[in-house]
């Protein structure tokens, strides 16, 4: 799937920029609109993304659009990358694939790591096969090196499965880490799995339940799931009949049953129980 990025201003956009970062949306507004009517493609980008977002001023897709194809046409990259967006979502201007690829490849080669990943996606999409990867790595690797946590990932997973590459799991192993300290929860998830079972390194039960946990308390589903079968089975953690039925019922709620689990829960005396169900109804304060 394509990720967008927060936006990041050149510092040309001077003034108006700065009030935006302080949240003087109408004021940024108006110092921008002064340099965007002069050409200036930081403050036509910054006008885009107030309209884009609603922000100091009435919410205008449209005109978003207008002012990012403006600044795109000057080689902006932040630009290039946001009117690309709206060219494969086709909503508010015509959908034209092949220039969104061409903006997202000219905002990619100036590195922009956004525009990196959603250009390794698009050819992966068009081009599925091994030659696709191939020719999508470098940007998966461009902007998984700038911190991009979906490409950290996606670089996982590339080696993980050998496509385009041979299988290397230490590799594998390696940007999964990355990922998981970026935040990724389904990330998280699948490195404990891996430090649980010793795949791709040394095996790590201590840490696989910090990660599982870690993304349990994030909200992941599975994770949650994962951390009351090792809260149960005192897996690289203590046992805690409790917590394990706390994060059971926050997993069933949600959709994922576990028979092992009901069981478990169903032997588990009444006030633990009791108490489990209390803390999983003050989640996350409990």
């Amino acid at each position: 799937s394509l990720t967008t990025s927060p936006g990041a201003f050149d510092p040309r956009a001077d003034l108006a920029y700065g009030a935006y970062q302080r949240g003087y949306y109408l004021t940024a507004f108006d110092l921008a609109l002064r340099r965007a009517r002069d050409g200036d493609p930081a403050a036509q980008t910054l006008i885009a993304e107030l309209y884009d977002k609603g922000l100091g001023i009435g919410k205008d897709p449209k005109e978003a659009a207008a002012w990012y194809g403006l600044a795109a046409e000057k080689d902006y990259p932040e630009a290039q990358f946001a009117y690309a967006l709206k060219l494969l979502q086709g909503k508010v201007v015509a959908r034209d694939d092949a220039k969104a690829r061409r903006l997202l490849l000219a905002a990619a080669k100036a590195g922009h790591p956004t525009a990196m990943f959603n250009l390794a996606q698009l050819i992966v999409a068009e081009e599925p096969g091994v030659a696709g990867f191939r020719e999508a790595l470098p940007w998966y690797k461009g902007a998984a090196e700038a911190g991009v946590s979906d490409a950290q990932y996606a670089m996982s997973q590339i080696y993980a499965e050998g496509v385009g590459v041979p299988v290397d799991l230490r590799e594998a192993r390696k940007w999964l880490e990355k990922a998981a300290r970026s935040g990724f929860d389904t990330a998280q998830v699948e490195l404990g799995i891996w430090l649980a079972n010793g795949k791709g390194g040394p095996q790590d039960e201590n840490a696989a339940f910090g990660w599982m946990s870690r993304a349990a308390r994030a909200g992941n589903v599975i994770a949650q799931n994962r951390a009351a079968k090792m809260l149960a089975l005192g897996i690289g953690t203590k046992s805690d009949e409790v917590e394990a039925g706390k994060w059971h019922m926050l997993a069933s709620r949600a959709g994922l049953g576990d028979p092992w689990l009901d069981q478990f829960v169903s032997r588990m005396d009444v006030e633990q129980r009791e108490l489990a169900q209390q803390r999983a109804e003050r989640w996350p304060s409990g």
